[in-house]
């Protein structure tokens, strides 16, 4: 009886310790891309909507990967007008860019973590976009069941060349920052 117990016991630890869903439905990553340039008042910051198409964590290995699909990426820049909105979209999924038709996925899966205070860790892993991987570090907060945080990375680190216009005097800065609201 006392072996089934420790066996109970084991299996149930081994049961806690494997990767969770996260709750797509209920999980959000943002892209913020910022204007840069001579005359970058004519430009605009964009914030983009990721949405997970799916992904896991083990928040007791302080592991996680998620899955995004690059063609539902969207524009939700408030301040851009429905047509620019829509040139802005056309640019970001085309071979210019993201160029979802070669590169139908972002991927991101930790390699270790480590704390950064209470309830906070410094999260590395490895970011693969535009069919390059590239180490990133994501700082993460939990609270309420929520992970949330951020990083920040260039485009060019994955092969992207941030878009100019107009002589490059109205340009994106190469470096791209990511908020995210995780719940599991």
């Amino acid at each position: 009886m006392r072996g089934r117990l420790v066996l109970m016991v084991i299996s149930t630890g081994l049961a806690a310790a494997q990767p969770q869903p996260i709750d797509t439905n209920h999980s959000a990553l943002s892209i913020h891309v910022y204007k840069a340039g001579v005359f970058s008042a004519f430009g605009h910051d964009h914030e983009i909507r990721a949405p997970i198409a799916r992904g896991s964590a083990d928040t007791s290995a302080k592991q996680v990967e998620l899955h995004v699909e690059s063609a539902a990426l969207r524009v939700i820049d408030a301040k851009a007008s429905e047509k620019d909105r829509d040139e802005i979209q056309k640019t970001m999924l085309g071979p210019e860019v993201l160029d979802v038709a070669r590169f139908s996925e972002i991927a991101f899966r930790s390699t270790s973590a480590e704390s950064a205070g209470s309830n906070s860790w410094r999260v590395r892993g490895d970011l693969t976009l535009h069919g390059q991987t590239r180490p990133i570090t994501i700082e993460v907060a939990q609270s309420d069941g929520r992970f949330t945080g951020h990083a920040v990375f260039k485009q060019s680190d994955f092969g992207i060349k941030p878009v100019r216009v107009a002589g490059g005097t109205v340009r994106v800065r190469d470096e791209l920052r990511i908020d995210f609201d995780i719940r599991m």
